[in-house]
């Protein structure tokens, strides 16, 4: 799985200029499924997520995560994410896992989130969505479940 996470003061998902989902300050993220992926990824992107240090401390220092703050966060799908453009100038997505499979580890991910007591607000799976934010810092971190640095 990898994620691009925003540290946000406010995020909203439209579809067709009607909101579906939005929160205040917490965290953005934009989830994609890679093929294969499996129990062991879906548990390092919950943990990470959930206990990710990107929030102020007293002293200003990131030290604090959304079970610290009681943050919220909008987990949009994005699949765009796996896109390999090393070869030619139209992007390959060949390392996307197949919708089906995807939209289900993508709704554990939301539930197992939310059972850790974090408000998670969603957009649509599949849908064509415009996502809106304000990128509190600017802080945006990339997570990879199979990077080995981060294993």
């Amino acid at each position: 799985m990898r994620a691009v996470v925003q540290r946000v003061t406010h995020s909203r998902v439209e579809i067709e200029g009607k909101t579906v989902g939005e929160i205040a300050a917490g965290m953005m993220v934009l989830l994609g499924v890679q093929q294969g992926d499996e129990t062991d990824d879906l548990r390092f992107m919950i943990d990470k997520l959930a206990n990710l240090r990107i929030f102020s401390d007293e002293q200003g220092k990131m030290n604090r995560s959304l079970l610290d703050t009681g943050g919220a966060m909008l987990l949009i799908s994005q699949f765009t994410l796996l896109a390999d453009c090393s070869r030619g100038r139209r992007p390959s997505f060949v390392q996307a896992e197949h919708p089906d499979r995807a939209r289900g580890l993508y709704e554990e991910l939301a539930e197992k989130v939310r059972q850790l007591g974090i408000r998670v607000e969603t957009g649509v799976f599949a849908a064509d969505m415009q996502v809106h934010l304000v990128n509190d810092g600017p802080v945006t971190i990339l997570l990879d479940s199979r990077s080995k640095s981060e294993k």
